[in-house]
């Protein structure tokens, strides 16, 4: 059986917490929002360069969305 390691993180319920959807998220870090969704589903860890960029993005910082796991 294959075991799927998720990545931990608030993306999402930081990013509704703001109202913004997916696709604004991800055109304001110029990303797709496939990108996006991958990351909230933990199917995908950003780099440190796009973590902050999201981070930024939503006035937040890095460790207030992604945890170490």
């Amino acid at each position: 059986m294959k075991k799927t390691i998720k990545n931990k993180n608030n993306l999402q319920e930081t990013r509704t917490s703001q109202e913004l959807t997916q696709e604004e998220l991800a055109n304001k870090v110029n990303v797709s929002i496939q990108t996006i969704q991958s990351i909230e589903k933990g199917k995908y860890k950003p780099s440190d360069s796009l973590a902050l960029n999201i981070a930024t993005s939503l006035g937040k910082k890095v460790t207030d969305i992604f945890n170490e796991n």
